[in-house]
Parts: C-alpha cells; structure tokens; sequence
C-alpha cells in the first residue's frame, strides 16, 4: 500500500472525506487522491517520492512556478518579523496602490483572506449600494462557497435558482437567478423583466471552474451596457483570472471595466489572500466609512502580502506574458494535435496561462456543452497521465495552469507522455 492510501485512510478518520476542499478527494476521477510534500518550479513530489509535471498550481497561484526563490525570500523576511499583528502595515498599503495601479477598474480595494470572502463582500456591498436584493450569476460559474452563491439554475429561462448545497435557505437562494453563460438575448430579457430589482451581476469574465470557457465577443459586452443602463452592480470574479490572463486581468485583456472585482490566488503568491475593490463611490460605503460591514483579522496578513508583492513585482518583468501564453498555446496545440492524430474526439484552448481541454469535438461555449465532454474518456487520460508523472486537476470540469517555469523540456515531456496515452485511449 502507498504511503498516500495510508495517509488517506488516516485522513478520513478525522477530516470528512479525508480532504479539506472536495475536489481533492479523487471523487470525479476515482481512485487514491496524491499527497505531496515538496514542490519546486514546474515539479511536484508526492510522499511515495513520485514526481510530477504540475498543471494545477495550487488552483492557479503558482504563476511564477513552486517555491520561487525571490517569494520564499520575502516571505521568509516577513516571517522573522511577525506573522500577524491584526493591525495596519505598510505593506497591505503598498500591495494596494499597486493594485490599484495595475487593474482598470480599482480605485479602492480591500483585503481579504481568500476569495470566498472577496466574492460575498463585494455581493454584501452591492446589495448595500443598489438597495436592491437579487443578484444574476452564470450556471457553471463558481464564486466560492457563500450561500448566495450556491445556487443551481432553475427549471427553466428566467426563472429563480435552487439551494445547490443543503444548509442553504431557499428564501435566499430566491434571490439568486441563474443564466446562460454566453447568452446574450437571455441576459437581455432578463434585464428587461427583472433589471430595476437586480442588484448585481457577477461573473466569472473567463470561466476557470466549468473549465475552460471563453467569453463570445459580444457577450460582455452586453453585459457591461445593460448594468450601466439599470443601474446594477458589475462585478468581475478574477480570483482565477486576475493576473492570470493579462497583467491587468481579464478587464485590461477585453477592454471592459466592472464597478467592482474580486481577486485572490496569485496576489498573494499562493498564501492565503484575496481582495475586492472597484469604483470610490461605492467602496466609501464600507465600515468604517459607510454602512456596510465588512471586517477580518487577517486581512492583509504581513506575510500573505509578502508574497503577493513579490511576485507581482516579478510578472512585470517586460515579455513575462508573451512567454507564459506561448508555453501555454504550445502545450494546447500539442495536444489537440495528438488527439486528432489518433482519432480521439479533443479539443483544447487558452487564455493566458490558463487553459482548457475537453474530450469533444469543439470547445464549448457554456455549462451545457462542457457537460456533453466524455467524461469517462477524461478520468482515464487523467489517471494514465498520473501514471506517466504528469498532474492535471482531477476533475473534467476545471481549467489547468500553466507556470513560467514550465519551459520547453515540460512541455515536450507533457506532450510524449499524452502521446502514450492517446494511443492507449485509441487502441
């Protein structure tokens, strides 16, 4: 028995499921879920001394790869001088002027400590500015665990959600309506039924968590003008794409700024932290300013922001992007040229360093069409990929990352190793 069954075992002993996040436990993919102990650049090492190609990246923060020497650095220094205070530092005030400076649409911002809470604070603010109580969100699109939020669409167009999680009220989940991801007309109906009482939009402006979905050229759009024209709350969720897809987040890569977005992951070098900001007018309603509560004793952790400045800092180095969406778009093309060569229904596609692969004819544009992918197909690449070192998230519905320290040699040996398995697929 491998020491991750053991350590498995152990785990579901005391820890529900024996994960502390759901995906983690393998259940999408079956199987033994691997428990590393070490990662470095593009590499991970799982307890049985196994070694992997890593495409997940701790969910996206790993942008600079595992373990970069400059981040550990300034973490380390921040540690030797406190790891918490639960009061202001210099650094939070710093990370947030560079936020500020690097994102279109932040005037203000406020630190979190994830972006779960990024996600339902900007919901709370936006209720509190509006005076409104509904808010529309995308089927397939994941904002973090508030109650809100874990809505699923009901029964048909234009019709109020349902509790997706037992514990959520459904006078609440009411309040939630859930829509089509590039649906365009859907989302213009709704606005003429309902646009007065809604609240907020928030949206995923490249979908990471039903994989990969990219937005159609009119959709946001669309989106961006009827919230102006309603007067509803746009909020962009760029926990996964913020500073992911371009230095200033999906809103500098499509030219559209949200009255307020939420981030996390990456501005925090991959320790725990998130943020939402946006337009002065409505981020001055929050306490101690305003109305709306909103509070945390480790937001703007010392060391969290240590890691974040670090690491922004390094992805404005001059070409840091071009190089990241190359690697990325190798690695996509790679595949899907494989796949093709051996008859297997594949598609792939990019944005950034993030990427999407679905075992289908076409890349999909919403929840839908991710749901026609052969599931049964992705678990076996999944685990016959595992088996030839190299990790992808284990689930059919997640987008993978890519890290600049993933260079030619990971690529190539990503792509030997697909072809292996593509052909075990075909035969």
């Amino acid at each position: 028995m491998s020491k991750s069954q053991v350590l498995f075992e152990r785990a579901q002993q005391h820890i529900p499921g024996g994960v502390n996040s759901p995906v983690r436990a393998f259940r999408s993919v079956g199987g033994t879920p691997r428990f590393f102990e070490r990662a470095s650049g593009a590499r991970l090492w799982d307890v049985d001394g196994q070694e992997y190609i890593d495409y997940v990246g701790s969910w996206g923060p790993m942008i600079l790869g595992h373990a970069h020497p400059q981040v550990i650095a300034a973490v380390q220094h921040a540690v030797s001088r406190g790891l918490s205070f639960g009061a202001p530092t210099e650094a939070e005030v710093t990370l947030a002027d560079l936020l500020s400076q690097l994102i279109p649409g932040l005037e203000m911002v406020r630190l979190t400590s994830s972006g779960t809470e990024a996600t339902m604070s900007a919901l709370r603010l936006a209720r509190g500015y509006t005076r409104r109580d509904y808010i529309v969100k995308f089927a397939g699109c994941y904002h973090g665990h508030g109650d809100s939020l874990l809505v699923k669409a009901g029964s048909g167009a234009l019709t109020f959600g349902q509790p997706d999680s037992a514990g959520v009220p459904s006078c609440l989940a009411e309040l939630t309506v859930v829509l089509d991801y590039n649906n365009t007309q859907q989302l213009a109906e709704t606005f003429a039924k309902m646009g007065s009482q809604i609240a907020a939009v928030i949206i995923e402006p490249v979908v990471g968590n039903m994989n990969l979905i990219v937005p159609t050229p009119d959709f946001l759009n669309t989106l961006r003008e009827l919230c102006t024209q309603y007067g509803s709350v746009l909020i962009f969720d760029e926990v996964m794409t913020g500073f992911r897809v371009a230095l200033g987040g999906a809103q500098a890569l499509y030219g559209i700024t949200p009255d307020l977005s939420t981030f996390g992951k990456v501005i925090g070098g991959g320790m725990p932290v998130g943020a939402f900001g946006g337009r002065k007018d409505i981020m001055r309603l929050l306490a101690p300013l305003g109305p709306v509560y909103q509070a945390g004793t480790l937001s703007g952790n010392p060391v969290a922001v240590a890691a974040g400045l670090a690491t922004l800092q390094l992805l404005q180095v001059p070409g840091f992007y071009e190089r990241l969406g190359a690697a990325t778009r190798s690695l996509v093309e790679g595949l899907s040229a494989q796949a093709q060569a051996h008859g297997i229904a594949f598609s792939a596609q990019s944005v950034g360093g993030m990427f999407g692969m679905y075992f289908r004819a076409g890349v999909p544009q919403n929840f839908d069409e991710v749901m026609t992918s052969d599931q049964k197909m992705f678990n076996r690449f999944f685990h016959g990929m595992l088996a030839q070192g190299v990790y992808f998230a284990p689930s059919a519905f997640e987008a993978g990352f890519v890290s600049s320290a993933h260079g030619e040699q990971e690529i190539a040996l990503t792509l030997t190793a697909a072809n292996r398995v593509f052909g075990e697929l075909a035969g």
